[in-house]
């Protein structure tokens, strides 16, 4: 029972200040000029992933890299199955308006290159740098659409609109409280990973469960509790290409951000049994968007329950 307690306690602060540094980082950069845009793509989508980075480089560090690599797969499926499935079991998700076709693509063609050198694993530092470099190539494509839109458009307009699209903006905040953001937030980061990962890795020692399988269920779905709540406040709102951007976002961002730094910080095997299993159940789970991308069905709450239970499903059979 103290492990589970230590395991929330450490998920709790790395909650807190990853969202602490985002808020931070996020005002340093519109007061030092930066445009909003450039922010949204670069500084709030790193920031949103600092809690799951921050434990694959823990994990990795304290000689358990399988949680990190459990942790970016077990975040990926539980952001379709369990991220999309509850707000749409709350409220149903209107897809019908909805243009992530491009982001969806993208995002696997993430997924397929991530199974390819996974096979080629265990990952090392020239995965990484693949990892990173189809990142970067992502990102410099998002800036230039972002560039073209804002030229087709009324500039000051456009400005207007990513300010109020970014997370936690506020141009007027002091600087002072700037400072304090970010302390708080590098200071709690590392504090709730070094947490989070000794306490998990105690509870897979004392049931007799690999690091693996925490990292994939326990810590996987407690990293994505931030696209969780923001998921379920668009589909409240009725911005249901909110909340379908932010999950194909985010797994995009773990596949290619996370495990391409974290292997930059040593090696992190390939379990396989995630060969085997755990990386087919992601890659069908991103395919099992293809009706919502591309055909515009509504995801009601029939779906919601479907995945919801998908995901209890995979759970178990993780654990089993």
């Amino acid at each position: 029972m103290t492990e589970f307690l230590l395991a929330g306690l450490g998920l709790v602060i790395l909650l807190l200040a990853g969202d602490t540094l985002v808020r931070g980082a996020v005002n340093l950069s519109l007061r030092l000029g930066i445009p909003a845009m450039i922010v949204s793509l670069t500084i709030v989508a790193f920031g949103t992933s600092a809690p799951e980075l921050l434990i694959s480089v823990n994990a990795i560090l304290d000689g358990v890299p399988g949680l990190a690599l459990g942790n970016v797969v077990g975040s990926n499926t539980a952001n379709i199955l369990l991220v999309l499935g509850i707000p749409a079991l709350i409220s149903g998700l209107d897809t019908r308006d909805c243009d992530t076709r491009h982001d969806f693509q993208i995002m696997i063609a993430a997924t397929f290159l991530f199974i390819a050198l996974a096979f080629a694993g265990p990952f090392t530092w020239w995965h990484g740098l693949i990892l990173l470099a189809g990142l970067a190539l992502m990102l410099s494509r998002a800036f230039l659409s972002a560039r073209n839109h804002k030229r087709a458009g009324k500039r000051a307009a456009a400005e207007a609109e990513d300010l109020e699209e970014v997370e936690g903006a506020d141009p007027d905040m002091p600087w002072w409280k700037i400072a304090l953001y970010l302390v708080l937030g590098l200071v709690g980061l590392p504090l709730g990973a070094d947490i989070l990962v000794d306490a998990s890795v105690t509870i897979a020692r004392s049931f007799g469960v690999s690091e693996t399988a925490i990292g994939l269920t326990l810590v996987a779905a407690g990293t994505s509790l931030p696209e969780l709540a923001t998921t379920v406040m668009a589909a409240i709102r009725r911005h249901a290409e909110v909340a379908l951007g932010n999950v194909i976002g985010s797994n995009i961002f773990n596949l290619l951000g996370i495990i391409g730094v974290a292997a930059l910080v040593g090696p992190i095997p390939v379990d396989s049994g995630i060969l085997r299993y755990d990386l087919w159940v992601m890659l069908a789970a991103s395919l099992l968007l293809i009706p919502f991308v591309y055909m515009k069905w509504i995801m009601g709450r029939a779906v919601g329950l479907v995945l919801s239970a998908l995901y209890v499903t995979y759970v178990v059979m993780v654990f089993t």
